[in-house]
C-alpha cells in the first residue's frame, strides 16, 4: 500500500451540505431556516432568551460557591496497593509514597498527593509516607506491621 492508495471508509467523510444553491437542492432560497423573524438572520443568539420576560438563570437565587484552596487527593485503595506488590510492580521494602505509586502505576498523575482507603486487604508490611488516610487505613496497616507517616492533621 502506498500514500496515494490510502482513502477513507466509503461513508466515513460525508459531504457538507451546500444550502442556499437553488430550489432542485432541496435548501435553496430560505436555506432551511423558515421564513422572516430573528432566527432567519444571520448573527442570531439568543439561548436563554425568554422572549422578555426574566429568564429563569436569572429568577432563581444563586447557591453555594466554589473553594478555590480545596485540594484534589488521588484515592487509592489498600486492595489496589496489595495487588501492586502481588505484581511485583511495587517494591515491598521502598516506601510508599506518591512517586513511587505513579512508577508502579497504580496512580496517573500527582494532584495534591495520596489519600490511603481502607477498601481490600493488605498483608504485605509496608512502610507509607502520604497526605492522607482513613483510620479504617491506618488501623490495617499497622495491623499488617507496617507504618504509615502523614503530615500534621491529615488523619482522620
Amino acid at each position: 500500500m502506498k500514500l496515494n492508495e490510502l482513502r477513507n471508509k466509503p461513508g466515513a467523510v460525508k459531504a457538507r451540505k451546500r444550502v442556499g444553491r437553488g430550489i432542485g437542492s432541496g435548501t435553496g432560497k430560505t436555506a432551511g431556516r423558515g421564513v422572516k423573524g430573528q432566527k432567519s438572520r444571520s448573527g442570531v443568539s439568543i439561548n436563554g432568551f425568554e422572549g422578555g420576560q426574566m429568564p429563569i438563570y436569572r429568577r432563581l437565587p444563586k447557591r453555594g460557591f466554589n473553594n478555590i484552596f480545596a485540594k484534589s487527593f488521588n484515592a487509592v485503595s489498600l486492595g489496589r496497593i496489595q495487588a501492586a506488590v502481588d505484581a511485583g510492580k511495587l517494591d515491598a521494602s521502598a516506601v510508599v509514597n506518591v512517586e513511587t505509586l505513579m512508577a508502579a502505576g497504580v496512580i496517573r498523575r500527582a494532584k495534591d498527593g495520596v489519600r490511603i482507603l481502607s477498601d481490600g486487604e493488605l498483608k504485605a508490611k509496608l512502610s507509607f509516607d502520604v497526605a492522607g488516610a482513613s483510620k479504617a487505613a491506618i488501623e490495617k496497616i499497622e495491623k499488617a506491621g507496617g507504618s504509615i507517616k502523614l503530615p500534621e492533621a491529615a488523619a482522620e
